[in-house]
């Protein structure tokens, strides 16, 4: 299964996003984890169908409401097989 692993700079801490993405990657049948990160910003693992990955992508550039996202980067990872979606 195509995975990437996103990193999402921005105001994304202590905003509901990390169960806001996991919410999303649930409805686009996405497995994989979301993470803050020690300098605010929150890494997003996910494994999914490319659409799936690219429909993603486009969210995590939203964000929930009150996010604030100045960037998301992407980079492509070996296909993996998580089960589920986690917040960490």
């Amino acid at each position: 299964m195509p995975c990437a692993c996103f990193i999402v700079r921005g105001r994304v801490q202590g905003v509901f996003f990390r169960a806001s993405t996991r919410e999303q990657a649930l409805k686009l049948g996405v497995s994989g984890y979301a993470k803050n990160l020690g300098n605010g910003d929150v890494e997003v693992l996910a494994c999914g169908s490319n659409e799936s990955l690219d429909e993603l992508q486009r969210w995590l550039h939203r964000g929930p409401p009150s996010a604030r996202v100045e960037s998301v980067t992407r980079k492509a990872l070996p296909d993996q097989n998580p089960k589920g979606f986690s917040v960490a």
